[in-house]
């Protein structure tokens, strides 16, 4: 049984394209329909819409249908319950901050592009176990960064393991992490952090928006 699927590989090819992932957690509706129409204008054409409020899967179902170019992900999908919300509100993807077999298997069986939380050998053993073959390396710098990295994938290179770097990850680190052949994209929150889109910051948060596509020139 895999989950590496013809949806899973689309997926994965956008994000080797796009290289920097938005994590967004966002309160209002509102603003997470201006901070998609802010990415998809600059050019960023992807953000992950974290679960962890309350207008998450809203925010998804409208901006998948406005954006239709945006690459809608959905972050902190913690159980089965949120994982079918996520993806019948649009989610191109899904992700956790942990490894959860039961719904790592639901995924698999309802051929979710999902991407489970690893931090250690054995996350990605067991995640490999099940089909696995991309995974989130999470939280990246807490658990040792790039150091970490460089550490734990020789013995899994030979598998096509791929990872996603999150937590931690800034303008200052994210091209070292990026670097590595196995890691295809990154994670980080810096690109429109809860206080400034609470704030209304929007031309500080598209400036942020902009340096960074200006990093992968």
């Amino acid at each position: 049984m895999s989950c590496y699927n013809e949806k899973v590989e689309a997926v994965v090819a956008k994000l080797s394209q796009l290289k920097i992932v938005p994590v967004l957690a966002i309160e209002k509706v509102e603003d997470g329909l201006k901070m998609c129409e802010l990415l998809d204008r600059c050019g960023l054409k992807i953000a992950e819409i974290t679960f962890r409020t309350a207008a998450a899967e809203e925010i998804i179902r409208q901006s998948s249908k406005k954006f239709p170019e945006l690459v809608i992900g959905a972050g902190t999908v913690l159980n089965i319950n949120d994982l079918h919300r996520a993806f019948n509100a649009g989610a191109s993807f899904a992700v956790a901050p942990g490894f959860n077999p039961t719904v790592v298997k639901e995924a698999i069986k309802s051929e979710y592009p999902f991407f489970p939380g690893v931090s250690c050998p054995t996350h990605i053993e067991q995640a490999y176990e099940l089909g696995v073959k991309v995974m989130k390396f999470f939280p990246a710098k807490a658990a040792g960064g790039v150091k970490m990295l460089k550490a734990i994938i020789p013995p899994y290179r030979h598998l096509g393991i791929k990872l996603i770097p999150t937590g931690g990850i800034s303008s200052d680190n994210i091209k070292n992490y990026l670097e590595l052949p196995e890691v295809i994209a990154a994670g980080g929150t810096w690109l429109g952090t809860s206080a400034d889109i609470k704030a209304g910051e929007w031309d500080k948060i598209e400036q942020l928006v902009r340096d960074a596509i200006k990093l992968l020139a």
